[in-house]
């Protein structure tokens, strides 16, 4: 069984305002195109993330949900609210703040985003460069490690072009994990797995919340985990609605 450990970067000044959250938002709201194209996509978005907690997002397509995503990972300049995330605030931070609070996030989006001339085992071993003082065999033995919790002990060797839509999901969840995050952002990270291989998954990802308090905020339309929750919130038309559970 891998052993699931957490630390931060070392380049990383962040100092929680609240020991007890991961991420802050207060009246987020952001815009999409330009002049007459301008359209707005998040409208005062409000909620917080403690440490520890699985937060699933659901809602329809083209409501907003991954363009939060984005922001919290840092991939996007805040244009009007606040974001803070681990007591960094994102709304003017600089290129150096936001580049040092990724190496603590770990992402999971549709596009798998793989690098298509390394193998699954060296993509997934870019998660855990992330990580400082490792030697080079540890990366390589944390990389082997997280493709046999996802499932991918015999593809390890293979590119992303001889993998499956399913496979190249599970490389990609393998190399967010192996950065060992203390936040982790998934954008529909079951939707192209089985029902085993999903529930196999989201249990990854229940265990390294509950055992390193790694907060999870994680976009859905599977009804078959919405019980790995601690905290259901859907949203509709670039608005939050208020939580289900």
């Amino acid at each position: 069984m891998i052993e699931i450990r957490t630390s931060f970067d070392n380049n990383f000044q962040g100092v929680l305002n609240d020991p007890n959250l991961a991420v802050k938002i207060q009246d987020l709201s952001h815009w999409f195109g330009k002049a007459s194209m301008r359209r707005k996509v998040l409208n005062s978005i409000s909620m917080e993330i403690a440490l520890g907690e699985v937060v699933l997002l659901t809602g329809p397509s083209g409501c907003g949900k991954t363009t939060l995503l984005t922001l919290i990972g840092a991939l996007r300049k805040v244009e009007k609210g606040n974001l803070s995330v681990f007591g960094n605030e994102l709304q003017g931070a600089t290129r150096r703040t936001r580049q040092n609070l990724r190496r603590n996030i770990g992402m999971i989006f549709q596009g798998h985003n793989l690098l298509r001339c390394l193998t699954a085992e060296q993509n997934v071993q870019m998660g855990s460069d992330l990580i400082h003082g490792l030697s080079y065999r540890s990366r390589r033995d944390s990389a082997r490690e997280w493709l046999r919790a996802v499932g991918l002990e015999d593809q390890m060797s293979k590119l992303p072009h001889d993998l499956s839509g399913g496979q190249k999901q599970r490389v990609a969840i393998a190399r967010a994990l192996a950065a060992r995050p203390k936040l982790l952002l998934a954008d529909e990270p079951t939707a192209a797995l089985d029902s085993v291989t999903g529930r196999e998954i989201v249990n990854l990802m229940k265990k390294l919340a509950q055992e390193q308090s790694c907060s999870v905020l994680m976009v859905t339309h599977d009804p078959r985990i919405l019980d790995v929750a601690d905290r259901l919130i859907k949203m509709e038309d670039g608005k939050l609605l208020p939580s289900i559970s």
